[in-house]
């Protein structure tokens, strides 16, 4: 496949892009930002876009076959509310849209577990532990709101565009591999830690679920949390929930310390699991 890449410079777009190559893909890399370490590779182009602009990136993914959007400004915060919230949405839009003009028929978006309100909140609220994607959304921030309304817009146009294939990930807290996420200083028995739900993704396992979902079989808009299996806490989960969330109830087996987010849907309907089975 000839497979277009926002935020190609990006680390997950960066391993999306590295993962393809080594099956054999071609790739048209478009980001608003020069790579600092341009890939030395006949199959991958660079096209320097913003997604922003509507026109000039319809142009940059003509001829690709499928696209993962990754760009998009990854927290708030950093940047002023509304330059976080409308530079995310419209960027969803305008990628969608775009891909649908040329052709493509399956598309991946990066979402975000704080699609449903969580590390960014003064305070998160859950209904049921794990989380899984029929879990309503009470994000307050820009960067949540964002991209709950990303995840909107992809059931919109897959309403009315019925041969699409929309995947949406909500990737966590993306690292090299839990023993960089628990080595990491202050994410274990904090309020940071519990905002979080002591989550992460790796990289590849990023990668890996938006190459399946460029070839799924299904039709229309779908969810997937894309979450490690267990927490990057020592600490039993229920233990964990019990001190930060009373009251909050448990569905199905949380035993040990497994997730606080229920990734099954992708293995189901992907055949994605964090950790491949050797």
């Amino acid at each position: 496949m000839k497979i277009a890449v926002t935020g190609g410079t990006g680390r997950i777009g960066r391993a999306i892009i590295d993962m393809a190559l080594a099956q054999g893909h071609s790739i048209v890399s478009i980001d608003r930002v020069q790579p600092a370490h341009p890939w030395d590779n006949p199959n991958v182009a660079f096209i320097l876009a913003d997604v922003s602009d509507y026109e000039a990136f319809e142009n940059a993914i003509r001829g690709c076959d499928v696209l993962a959007h990754m760009a998009a400004i990854p927290a708030p915060g950093h940047l002023p509310d509304h330059v976080v919230h409308n530079n995310n949405v419209t960027g969803s839009y305008n990628a969608l849209r775009a891909a649908v003009a040329v052709g493509m028929q399956h598309i991946c978006q990066a979402s975000s577990v704080n699609a449903t309100g969580l590390a960014y909140s003064r305070w998160p609220r859950f209904d049921y532990f794990p989380l899984d994607e029929e879990h309503p959304t009470y994000s307050e921030d820009p960067y949540s709101l964002s991209k709950w309304i990303c995840e909107e817009q992809a059931n919109s146009m897959a309403r009315r565009y019925e041969n699409l294939t929309i995947s949406s990930m909500r990737f966590h807290w993306v690292v090299q591999d839990r023993a960089t996420a628990v080595g990491a200083s202050g994410y274990k028995m904090t309020e940071s830690g519990a905002k979080n739900l002591w989550g992460y993704t790796s990289f590849d396992a990023a990668a890996r679920a938006c190459l399946l979902s460029l070839t799924a079989s299904f039709k229309g808009h779908e969810v997937f949390y894309i979450a490690g299996p267990i927490s990057v806490s020592e600490i039993p989960s229920i233990e964990l929930a019990e001190k930060y969330f009373p009251g909050v109830p448990i569905r199905g087996d949380f035993s040990g310390n497994k997730s606080f987010f229920n990734s099954s849907k992708a293995e189901r309907l992907l055949g994605w699991t964090h950790d491949p089975v050797q």
